[in-house]
């Protein structure tokens, strides 16, 4: 199998060191570690791993063999003890005494729980049986693209015999479930000479009598397709390239201008987050002459089409004749043809006890010369849907190259999208937060309150997309914040807002990897303090271009990607309450803050009838964690106020009305607010966080 970019063969990583003082289920988990660290063994949240184990029964202390098998969710790479699910073997056996058959095997899930050994409150998965019912103590079930490509092939029985000489067993497509493990178990006590089994469009099942046997026979066989495909499949892959991808900067710039007009199409119910990926393995796909017949086979490997869905959409988009205005124009029609089509094949495959039909939009967008983008509720679903569906293209570049690649008949997928059992997982997921799916944007972001901020929005489900014109605390903010939010959630730019092809690129940059912008917090900021005659032009101009020129430019070029998603949007401005009060000695910087208000005045003006909302917050002496404050701003309020520096903040303190100091968690609070839905009726208002100035009372 051509492999667009050289990779390391898959080996052993296992340590007898470190593996030889780990009790079973320990043994257990370094293994799973192992596999789900690659790739290309398993993709992410996929395939799961067992142990069959002795312990004492904690009713009477008696020997007794447990399950522990990967539970219901979580990924191997990443899974904890308390991932697996245990159950007792002698009940697991005793249900086979219960099974009505395979019309009626879903029911089988029921019974999972009341096997459960020691109280573990982690779900057993579907695939329990499967694991329970093979004949060896160790099982491992993958996914490597490498095997997917043998099982996927029209001929894929035959293949795995020529291939593995008769140390793979082979069953037919069945979807996974309680029968399926009857009948692997069937397969591996009648040829005990066995050392795994593929399922046809599936993926694989390995096993052995210990932890590291099981993990290394795995390896063996995932590296054996690899080598056998890479000898034996017919170049070029996918017919051979069709079109020259256009250069890489090219590629970035017309997916980020697209990704928000996408966005706001298939975001009406739904607010969707999106990602974009070039790499080498979509290129050649997207760049061949075979993209359109094998986009239109779908993908055949449940794991994949459950995360991809069955088909992609491919866009109407020539690099040769790069057109974007003609992109746009057809967009509309096209996506209403595959949301017609999807819904068509609800209705060709439902059940009279189907689920409802769920979002008809596609999840994967191919571009020709471009590469791919995948859209979904979070960010990190769409980068995992876009992995999948790197996966489907190995398999389709593998099945090709050796025999002719099958998809899944629609029927079996329509039943495991919309099996109940599914449904039922999808039911139990917890309600999105207030700000799911939302991507916004901190001016000002390695700052006190601009981190503050972006943590508040992270905590309420948006993603971020910091930008500041300090490189090292903008990178030292962006590892804070990944801490608590993870990668995916969380993006930054070194950018000076008040240059305009600056501000550009991070609104593109946004788009790029978010999908758009909805929230705006306008939040950069300066501070200078001098009597009027001591106000150079200099401090004058400094104030204007970050206080004034920096929010117009970044609400300018926020406000055009909001038109263009038709989301509507909300921009909070983290003026002063200097806007509202004049100070003496601080003409520059209370005439600056004073425009910031009234130019968010005039913005709402202009969103309104877009749905687009801005709004300002007036903090108050912000001391804590404020780089302005830790500059010579603090020492001239001092002097101004005619006090010692390290007496700044009692003295805000005390002159406030409610005696409090006011801190960025509390500016983050009523930022959150206001770019919230829970202000969605309210527009061009300001709200003060100042600890109480009747000086700034608004009128």
């Amino acid at each position: 199998m051509k492999v667009p970019q050289q990779l390391s063969p898959i080996s052993s990583l296992w340590d007898d060191a470190a593996a030889a003082a780990m009790s079973e289920p320990e043994l257990l988990l370094y293994r799973s570690n192992l596999l789900g660290s690659d790739l290309r063994i398993t993709n992410f949240g996929g395939g799961n791993t067992s142990a069959k184990v002795m312990m004492a029964d904690p009713l009477n202390g008696e020997q007794v063999e447990v399950l522990w098998v990967k539970g219901s969710g979580g990924d191997l790479g990443s899974i904890k003890l308390d991932g697996f699910s245990t159950l007792y073997m002698d009940k697991l056996n005793a249900l086979k005494a219960r099974y009505r058959g395979l019309a009626l095997e879903d029911e089988m899930v029921a019974y999972l729980p009341h096997c459960t050994f020691n109280l573990n409150p982690r779900a057993a998965s579907i695939d329990t049986p499967l694991h329970a019912y093979i004949d060896r103590k160790h099982v491992d079930h993958m996914h490597p693209d490498a095997v997917i490509a043998i099982a996927a092939c029209a001929g894929s029985k035959a293949l795995t015999q020529k291939i593995f000489e008769g140390e793979l067993g082979w069953l037919p497509w069945q979807r996974p479930g309680y029968d399926l493990g009857l009948k692997l178990e069937a397969v591996s006590k009648a040829q005990p000479e066995l050392k795994g089994i593929i399922l046809e469009g599936h993926g694989l099942f390995t096993w052995g009598d210990t932890a590291k046997s099981c993990y290394e026979t795995t390896l063996a066989i995932i590296k054996r397709a690899e080598e056998w495909l890479a000898a034996n499949s017919k170049q070029p892959s996918f017919g051979g390239q069709a079109i020259e991808p256009l250069p890489a900067n090219e590629r970035s710039a017309l997916a980020a201008k697209l990704m928000p007009l996408l966005r706001g199409k298939i975001s009406r119910d739904e607010y969707k987050l999106g990602h974009f990926d070039d790499s080498a393995a979509v290129l050649e796909f997207v760049c061949s002459r075979d993209l359109q017949p094998l986009a239109a086979l779908g993908t055949s490997c449940p794991d994949h089409f459950l995360r991809t869905k069955i088909r992609p959409f491919v866009i109407d988009f020539d690099p040769l004749k790069p057109d974007f205005e003609k992109l746009v124009a057809g967009l509309d029609q096209a996506l209403d043809e595959y949301r017609a089509g999807y819904v068509a094949y609800y209705e060709r495959c439902k059940r009279d006890n189907s689920p409802a039909v769920r979002d008809a939009n596609p999840i994967i967008y191919l571009i020709p010369g471009v590469g791919m983008l995948s859209f979904a509720k979070d960010k990190a679903t769409a980068r995992i849907a876009g992995e999948f569906y790197v996966n489907a293209i190995n398999v389709m570049r593998g099945a090709n190259g050796v025999d002719t690649y099958v998809g899944l008949p629609e029927q079996e997928a329509f039943d495991i999208e919309y099996w109940l059992l599914e449904e039922a997982k999808l039911q139990r997921m917890p309600k999105p937060k207030s700000l799911a799916g939302r991507i916004a944007l901190v001016t000002g972001g390695a700052g006190g309150i601009g981190q503050a901020v972006a943590k508040q929005l992270l905590q309420e489900g948006a993603c971020v997309m910091l930008t500041d014109i300090d490189p090292e605390a903008l990178e030292q903010a962006h590892k804070d914040l990944v801490k608590g939010a993870g990668k995916d959630s969380v993006g930054s730019v070194v950018a000076n807002i008040t240059s305009e092809e600056a501000v550009d690129a991070v609104l593109a940059a946004a788009s790029l990897r978010f999908g758009g912008v909805d929230l705006l917090v306008s939040n950069a900021g300066i501070a200078s303090s001098a009597p009027l005659e001591d106000t150079t032009l200099e401090i004058w101009e400094r104030n204007q271009a970050i206080l004034v020129t920096g929010y117009f430019l970044a609400s300018r070029a926020a406000f055009r990607i909001m038109k263009q998603q038709k989301l509507g949007g909300s921009m909070v401005f983290v003026a002063s309450k200097n806007g509202l009060v004049a100070s003496a000695g601080a003409s520059a910087y209370c005439t600056a803050k004073a425009a910031e208000i009234h130019l968010a005045r005039c913005i709402a003006l202009e969103g309104a009838p877009h749905g687009i909302r801005v709004n300002v917050v007036n903090p108050d002496a912000v001391i804590r964690g404020s780089r302005i404050w830790d500059g010579k701003w603090k020492q001239e309020r001092a002097q101004s106020n005619k006090i010692e520096a390290d007496d700044v903040e009692a003295f805000y303190r005390e002159r406030s009305m409610l005696k409090l100091s006011v801190l960025p968690e509390d500016i983050a609070e009523a930022v959150y607010f206001l770019a919230s839905d829970k202000s969605a009726k309210s527009t061009g208002n300001i709200l003060n966080v100042d600890a109480g100035n009747a000086g700034a009372f608004t009128r």
